[in-house]
């Protein structure tokens, strides 16, 4: 059983943006801007660099074999779902993708 046992599963199943990252990567940084810019205000659960790995099997046990993905932090969890590190962000961002996915999950309410 992980330090973090079913604390990750609650934040993700509690917040319509998850944010999991390390306590002060840069690249967390850009994504909570970026959401921030959308007026997205996510939920950011942070972690020290040792505690990654525990964190790591609560995400591989919450998307419970649904995502082949390796998990990569930042990871962005939007509706409960995993969406993806920050190049899943950026890339549905770049194509205009993005603002619907956040409505679909009540993260926005234009």
């Amino acid at each position: 059983m992980t330090a973090f046992h079913g604390a990750v599963r609650d934040a993700v199943s509690e917040n319509a943006v998850m944010v999991l990252a390390r306590r002060g990567c840069c690249m967390s940084h850009v994504v909570k801007r970026l959401l921030h810019g959308h007026g997205v205000n996510p939920s950011v659960f942070e972690f020290e660099e040792e505690e990654e790995k525990d964190v790591v099997k609560e995400v591989e046990m919450i998307v419970d074999g649904k995502d082949k993905r390796k998990v990569q932090f930042p990871a962005v969890f939007i509706g409960g779902r995993m969406f993806g590190g920050l190049d899943q962000v950026m890339a549905t961002h770049i194509s205009g993708e993005l603002i619907p996915v956040l409505k679909q999950a009540g993260a926005l309410w234009l």
